[in-house]
């Protein structure tokens, strides 16, 4: 063996550094480093610490957006005088006491980390008293760190624990560097703040910045809760969600595409309380949200998932933001079908700005109770009912009718003008969309329910029903054709040309007959029947073209797993109602019947609302009437 090179060695000598343990002080500040990230988490800790010790009331109080200070005070049990020395150690908690109670974590906390991090980089004082104790006790470590130093003092203080956080990162002045301004750093501290608050509507909360009150939350339902921290917005566009399966619970409030956002930032998702980011969960809630939803708009939801604490490993990350379930898989279609069924409910006329007494009916305060309970026996469907009688409905629907319901577009060949039919009259149920009264220039319906005046945008709404009725047909097996009496041709491009040839099976399986007939000619001789019924040859040249735009735009091997979707979306976009065709009431009713029974009809498939509901009290404020 040759010998190391001489102008190794003075790489060699400085990589040969002796192995020793590191103090207890350098220790707890590199676990600070992964425990306190900013402010925010001081923040996030302390409340959760709160709300472990049973705190019905927490105050927050910031200086300099949290990096002065930090007082987190709470009415909880607080810290016996003798457990008072260990409560700023390392690794030292009430939570845990063996591998079986990590293995089913129910708490926020359980490390013992996030006290003697955050007093390894701040200057904390602690104020504590239980219910039980003559007086409080007050500790303050020194800046050395020494555990020998912190000794326990009596103090005047009420029941419960106070957290003084001073200086954050005065002893490690290169992180503090780090931090932004004191605006953004109370930004995160307010998200922090609203994310413990919105899973435990029974707690008061406040939260004041240099001694201006920011949030002030008083214990209240789940609804009203979520109102406080999420606005009007969400409480006229939401859905209340209550799902169950096995020893799953999930709970809380789907906000609809309408009141959708532009980021990410009003999604929260809680799973046994702890609020959590987990790909999971957020592509579950994603893919419910497929069909509602325009693709750059983000959805604003509060939800609850209960589990066994077994079924999940929250001891992932310091943060305790990440978790691991065992059986994701079960997990991920558990919420899909949670949230999917919530949006699907049919047409219901919640659209009122304000919170009516069925929403305060269906809730109740207590910690993660988000929606109206779960209700008997499995996670199945609620059933969604026609709201008027069968004979009345059976009325409604004239030949016209009955084809409209079946999906095709009516022929209105010859109509001018609405048919008014005066002597029909139909039940009024607040429980749906009402009956028809008019049309409003060729593109809305207007109809009366119970509560007041219902205004649908026709097109929309017949573009969800057509797309529903193609979903369920292409799931249930072949699609039923209807062949063209005149084959329609058109020029196409090379492009079109290739994609008929390679996509021959793929249209097939959609219910379409279109074949190469030139090199420069297609021909569509078939269509699906649902689709048929009407034969514009340019309708069925534009339907073609865009189809054909998006089979070559998606592949034909992945179209009808990955894209299937947008392809049935665009075939319905292009068959449905028009506006400026003139309706009948018998065909507007029949669409307002189809739309209660129809899934996710509040939304068309871009995620545009359907309809709108105003309240007989709306239109009185709107003319003053009673004034």
């Amino acid at each position: 063996m040759s010998a190391v090179p001489s102008d190794d060695a003075p790489r060699l000598a400085a990589a040969r550094r002796p192995i020793r343990g590191l103090p207890d002080g350098l220790v707890s500040q590199i676990a600070a480093g992964e425990v306190v990230e900013r402010p925010a988490s001081v923040v996030k800790e302390l409340l959760e610490n709160a709300i472990d010790a049973g705190a019905t009331r927490i105050d927050v109080k910031l200086d300099g957006g949290g990096m002065r200070r930090i007082v987190v005070a709470d009415d909880g049990c607080g810290i016996p005088h003798d457990e008072m020395p260990l409560a700023l150690t390392r690794h030292a908690t009430s939570k845990i006491a063996s591998l079986a109670d990590l293995e089913r974590v129910a708490t926020l906390g359980f490390r013992g980390e996030a006290l003697a991090s955050i007093a390894s980089v701040a200057r904390v004082t602690m104020t504590t008293r239980t219910r039980d104790a003559a007086h409080a006790l007050r500790i303050a470590p020194s800046d050395a760190h020494d555990e020998s130093t912190r000794k326990p003092a009596p103090s005047a203080g009420g029941v419960g624990t106070s957290v003084e956080v001073a200086d954050l990162y005065h002893a490690t002045p290169a992180r503090r560097k780090f931090l932004k301004s004191e605006q953004t750093e109370l930004g995160h501290c307010v998200e922090a703040f609203r994310r413990v608050a919105a899973a435990r509507p029974d707690v008061a909360f406040t939260l004041s910045h240099n001694g201006r009150v920011v949030e002030h939350l008083n214990a209240a339902t789940p609804l009203d809760r979520v109102m406080q921290l999420l606005g009007d917005e969400f409480a006229a566009a939401h859905r209340p969600l209550s799902w169950v399966g096995g020893d799953l619970r999930m709970s809380g409030f789907a906000g609809l595409p309408t009141a959708s956002r532009a980021s990410a930032s009003a999604q929260y998702f809680y799973v046994n309380g702890r609020y959590v980011r987990d790909r999971i969960l957020a592509h579950a809630v994603r893919a419910a949200y497929q069909d509602v939803l325009h693709g750059d708009r983000h959805p604003v939801y509060v939800l609850a998932l209960d589990l066994d604490p077994a079924m999940v490993d929250v001891n992932v990350h310091p943060s305790k933001t990440e978790v691991r379930f065992r059986e994701s898989r079960g997990i991920h279609q558990f919420v899909f079908r949670g949230v999917a069924d919530a949006l699907a409910r049919g047409a219901e006329p919640a659209a009122s700005p304000r919170r009516t007494d069925d929403d305060a009916a269906s809730t109740e305060v207590g910690a993660r109770s988000y929606g109206p309970g779960p209700s008997a026996g499995s996670a199945a469907a609620p059933a969604r009912g026609v709201a008027q009688s069968t004979a009345t409905y059976g009325r409604l629907f004239s030949e016209a009718g009955r084809a409209f319901a079946a999906g095709d577009p009516p022929s209105m060949a010859g109509r001018d003008r609405v048919e008014a039919s005066p002597e029909r009259s139909v039940e009024l149920d607040e429980s749906g969309l009402g009956s028809a009264i008019g049309q409003l220039h060729g593109i809305y319906i207007l109809a009366q329910n119970a509560r007041g005046l219902v205004l649908v945008d026709m097109h929309a709404a017949h573009e969800r029903i057509l797309y529903e009725r193609l979903k369920n047909v292409l799931d249930a097996g072949p699609v039923p054709v209807q062949r063209l009496l005149i084959p329609v041709t058109l020029r196409a491009d090379d492009r079109e040309v290739g994609t008929v040839e390679e996509g021959g099976e793929v249209l097939a399986s959609l219910g379409f007959d279109i074949a190469v007939l030139t090199p420069t000619t297609l021909v569509v001789r078939a269509l699906p029947a649902l689709l048929a019924g009407n034969d514009d040859a340019a309708d069925i040249e534009t339907l073609a073209r865009n189809l054909l735009r998006d089979l070559e735009a998606f592949g034909a091997s992945r179209v009808l797993t990955e894209h299937r979707n947008e392809l049935l979306s665009t075939m319905a976009c292009h068959r449905a109602v028009r506006a400026n065709r003139r309706l009948t009431l018998d065909e507007m009713n029949a669409l307002l019947r189809q739309m209660e029974v129809t899934e996710r009809a509040d939304q068309c498939n871009h995620g545009r609302p359907t309809w709108t509901q105003w309240a007989i009290g709306d239109l009185d404020r709107l003319f003053m009437r009673g004034r």
